[in-house]
Formats: C-alpha cells, sequence, structure tokens
C-alpha cells in the first residue's frame, strides 16, 4: 500500500510540474504572439516610410523634370516669337516699298525717274531679304521623353532585405603589435546593402576557439564602415585574444564570422605586498611612500608574532604561485624602502613602465636576483641593476650596479620603460614617450630577475601587459649590430 501511495505520490508530482510546465509554455506562446503582433506592425510602419520616401523621391523628380520641359518650351517659344516678330517688321517694310515701286511705272519725267531707279537700291538692301525663312527651332519635344521600363522591371524586383552573410576574418592580414590588435575581413561576395560591421573581442587564456563556459563578455565596436579596425591602447594580461565580425544592414544583423584567436602575449606582474617595506603601501601595481605606515604595521605585526604557531602562515606558503616566484624571504627593512614584482623573467624578452608622481623625492626602477637581503637595495649589490632619480635640491640622474654610479647626463623622462633580455643578458632603459634610450647595462644573468621598485617620498606607477614596443626592437636591433657600444657600469672594475 505505502508503495502504491508513493507511486502515485511520484505520479501526482509529475503531472504538477508537467502542467507548469505548460502553463509557462502557454505564457511565452502567449508572449511570443504579443511580440509578432507589435513587430509586424513595426515592419509595415517601417514600409509605409520606405514607400512614402520613394513617393516623395519620384515626385521630386517629376516636378524637377517637369520644370525642365517647362524651361525648354519657354525657351522655344521666345526663340520662335523673336523670329515672327522680326518677319513682322521685315515684311511691313517691304509692304511699303512695293507700294513705292508701283507708283513709280507711271512716272515720265526723267528727274523723277532717276529717284525711282534709288527705289531698287532700297530694295535690295531691305531686311526682307536678309531674313532667313528657316525656323530657329523645331517643334519637336520628343528629347524630353523619359522611358522608365527599366527602373518598373528594377522596382518589381524589390524583396525584402535579406540577412547579410557572414564575414571572413583574413588571419594573414590581423597583426598584433605596441599593444594594438588590427583586423582584418571581408565579405564572401560583394553586399551593396551592408550599412556596417560589428567587432566583438574578449580576452581569453585558453587557445583555439572560444568556450561557451568560464570566459569572458564580449566587447563591442559598433558602426565600423570599413573592413579593417584596429583596437589600441590594449593591456595584454591574458595570453590571447578571441575576435568574430557580423555584418548589418538596415533592418539586420548578419551572423557572426568563424572566431579567430590571437595571442596576446606579454609580460603581466602585480607588486608583491609581502615583500614591500612597511613604509610602503602597495596596491596591485602602485606603491607611495607612507611615514607612518610602519609603526601602525608593527604593533600588528607583533600581535601577530605571539599568536604565531609553528604551522607556516597561507601567505608564506610554499605552495603559492606568489612565493615561488620571490622564493622564502622577509620584507625590506632599514633604508631599502623596496617592494619587488611578484613574477619572475627567467628567460624571452620583457618590457613594463613606471611613471613617477611629480613631487616624488627619490626612487630606483630595475631588478635583483630573485632572493635578495632585507637590508639590500637597487643597484648597491652586484645582483641589482637600477636607474636612480633623485630630486632633492637639485635633479641627479644615474644609472647603479655593485654600488657603483654613472651619471646620466640627459633630462629625466615622466615615463620611463624598462626593456630586459634574459638570454642576451641586457637591461636597458628607455623614454617610454620617445622611445629614446637612456641608458644599457650588459651582463649574463645567473638566476631569475624580479622587477624592483625603490621609492622615498612620493609614488610609482607600474604599467604591465606591455609588449616590447616596436621602436625599442627597431633600436635594439640597431645597438646590437653596432656591437652593443653603450657603456656598462658592469665593465667598471
Amino acid at each position: 500500500m505505502d508503495e502504491e501511495q508513493v507511486t502515485l505520490q511520484r505520479i501526482v508530482t509529475t503531472l504538477v510540474n508537467k502542467n507548469s510546465e505548460i502553463h509557462n509554455f502557454i505564457d511565452t506562446l502567449n508572449h511570443i504572439i504579443s511580440n509578432v503582433q507589435v513587430n509586424t506592425s513595426h515592419a509595415i510602419s517601417e514600409l509605409d516610410e520606405e514607400f512614402d520616401g520613394l513617393y516623395s523621391v519620384l515626385h521630386e523628380m517629376k516636378g524637377s523634370m517637369t520644370n525642365t520641359i517647362q524651361q525648354e518650351e519657354a525657351h522655344k517659344i521666345q526663340a520662335l516669337q523673336d523670329q515672327l516678330n522680326e518677319c513682322n517688321r521685315a515684311l511691313e517694310g517691304s509692304e511699303e516699298l512695293l507700294k513705292l515701286a508701283v507708283q513709280s511705272l507711271d512716272i515720265k519725267n526723267p528727274v523723277e525717274l532717276f529717284e525711282v531707279e534709288k527705289i531698287g537700291w532700297i530694295v535690295t538692301v531691305a531686311s526682307a531679304f536678309r531674313l532667313s525663312l528657316k525656323p530657329q527651332v523645331s517643334d519637336s519635344m520628343t528629347h524630353m521623353m523619359v522611358d522608365f521600363a527599366l527602373e518598373k522591371r528594377m522596382l518589381q524586383t524589390v524583396k525584402f532585405l535579406p540577412v547579410p552573410k557572414a564575414p571572413e576574418i583574413d588571419v594573414a592580414a590581423c597583426v598584433v603589435a605596441d599593444n594594438c590588435i588590427t583586423i582584418s575581413w571581408r565579405m564572401p561576395e560583394e553586399d551593396s546593402r551592408v550599412d556596417h560591421f560589428v567587432l566583438e573581442y574578449r580576452k581569453t587564456n585558453f587557445d583555439g576557439l572560444p568556450r561557451i563556459k568560464g570566459e569572458r563578455c564580449w566587447e563591442v565596436v559598433d558602426c565600423i564602415n570599413a573592413t579593417q579596425y584596429t583596437l589600441s591602447g590594449l593591456k595584454f594580461d591574458t595570453k590571447y585574444m578571441n575576435l568574430r565580425v557580423q555584418a548589418c544592414n538596415k533592418a539586420l544583423t548578419g551572423e557572426y564570422s568563424d572566431p579567430v584567436t590571437l595571442e596576446t602575449k606579454a609580460f603581466v606582474f602585480s607588486l608583491d605586498s609581502t615583500t614591500s617595506h612597511l613604509n610602503l603601501k602597495v596596491e596591485d601595481t602602485y606603491v607611495e611612500w607612507d611615514p607612518t605606515g610602519g609603526k601602525g604595521q608593527e604593533k600588528v605585526k607583533g600581535k601577530e608574532n605571539k599568536n604565531r604557531s609553528n604551522t607556516a602562515s597561507p601567505k608564506r606558503s610554499t605552495n603559492s604561485p606568489r612565493a615561488s616566484a620571490r622564493g622564502s624571504r622577509d620584507r625590506f627593512v632599514g633604508e631599502s624602502y623596496t617592494v619587488l614584482g611578484d613574477t619572475a623573467v627567467e628567460s624571452g624578452q620583457h618590457y613594463w613602465e613606471v611613471r613617477a608622481q611629480k613631487d616624488c623625492k627619490s626612487y630606483s626602477v630595475g631588478v635583483m636576483y630573485r632572493n635578495p637581503g632585507k637590508f639590500d637595495q637597487l643597484g648597491k649589490t652586484n645582483s641589482s641593476w637600477c636607474i636612480h632619480v633623485n630630486n632633492w635640491l637639485q635633479t641627479t640622474f644615474s644609472a647603479k650596479h655593485n654600488n657603483k654610479a654613472k651619471t646620466l647626463d640627459i633630462p629625466v623622462p615622466d615615463r620611463i620603460g624598462i626593456y630586459c633580455d634574459f638570454d642576451g643578458g641586457q637591461l636597458s632603459f628607455y623614454n617610454a614617450s620617445s622611445k629614446a634610450l637612456l641608458h644599457t647595462f650588459r651582463t649574463k644573468f645567473t638566476q631569475p630577475l624580479l622587477p624592483g621598485f625603490m621609492i622615498w617620498c612620493g609614488g610609482l606607477t607600474v604599467s604591465t601587459g606591455l609588449q616590447v614596443p616596436s621602436a625599442v626592437k627597431t633600436l635594439q636591433k640597431i645597438e646590437n649590430e653596432l656591437g652593443g657600444s653603450t657603456s656598462s657600469l658592469n665593465n667598471v672594475a
């Protein structure tokens, strides 16, 4: 009996769920019917507007052409009327001469006859004998006729707008350089009705076709009137970029093109707050001098030390990817107001930029080996390289390594670009705006490098996710061909 009740209850539950599904489906159908009615009304309204526009154009054309015909009529009538008036005047003069000539037939007096001989000369020069008796214009208006047979056939072929076909992305013509992506595409066949294109892109760490789950939202660029577009000012903080394009006419949007995946490789890192001096305030890619930070944090640190057990702190866990990049080490202390990046450079060519606040008194930017001492300062050890800016009293600009400095007799730029060629043993600093070379260190790196930043009084903003600029690549190629003439502190004894 209990089994029958359970079975019956299951049937009832199934029926209730099915009824609920049917009710929802009925609501969906009613909603669709309502939308069909609304969209039909909208389509008819659009159709009326299009035909009204066509009628307006035809009416305007008719008025213009009618006016042209009437102007031709007025021109011809005026020409004929002028010729008619000239004929009437000539006829009047001819009749007077004819009357005088008839009267002269009865003259016998020689003197009077001599006067009559003058009449012959007058007749020969009379306007009647110089008058053209051919109409200046014809009465034909056939050159003002029109034949709309072709246009009628064209109108008879007018149909509803077709859905634009999917564009085809030309992968070979796409370019990724200088944190810009230029994408090119074409239509599979000529379509004069295409009004514009829509480009969509999104960042991803997966190679190949886009995935449905676990992906970022598509970014949209609308109203593109060409078959090429450049996305500029991008931060390449993922390995790849998915892109797709669709064509649009006045009313319809076509299918998306087959998506393409382009590699957007760049050096990405954040500032590792677990390495920073207590007097530095660190937020992702920004570090700021905080003269009161050490005191407040030391109190907290003291309480933490009392409660610290033998178990490793989660932040210090060797399984952390941050910890694996910088190794196990303590914060910088003493006068080493330093913070490191959380990602090590172990091979390849990389580039990042730094901008200092205008009121920044002293700062250094460069690299150091992964496990420095907690008192180590950038440029004062044989395992760190940097350029240093000091704005106390007067500005000094220098390159430092192994506690040796080389003065740079050039203006300090607003932004400094750092280029690191780990395998080539080269660390170069550039004016990030003009790409002018500031200084180059040449050595053989024997350990992984971490970006390093030292600051006192002020703040630094770090820009990562940058490709090596084309201008820097060109300058590096020229410099290498010249044999690396830029002096290096590594060669100073």
